[in-house]
């Protein structure tokens, strides 16, 4: 569901919104003359969506990087290069 509500809104129903954003986890658009204006959103909401943004930016990173024939590794060899640097970073 979209929320909109009207700027003055913010002002004077502050708490209702924030209640609204906590609760559905969702934005509320905010209009200015009837046009769109400002976006409201929960702080925890909003942490978790620029999280998931960043991890689909690495995965479509790692996917382009495939589809070039860019070197990958499986799954034995990146534990492999794990215990090898464990081991060499115990060994100093």
């Amino acid at each position: 569901m979209i929320y909109i509500k009207p700027s003055a809104a913010i002002r004077n129903n502050y708490n209702e919104i924030s209640q609204l954003c906590k609760e559905t986890e969702q934005p509320v658009y905010l209009t200015k003359n009837g046009e769109g204006d400002l976006v409201v959103m929960d702080i925890k909401a909003f942490s978790k969506r620029e999280s998931m943004l960043k991890l689909r930016e690495i995965l479509i990173e790692a996917e382009e990087s495939r589809v070039r024939g860019d070197k990958c590794y499986t799954i034995e060899e990146v534990s492999d290069l794990m215990e090898k640097a464990i081991k060499e970073v115990g060994n100093e």
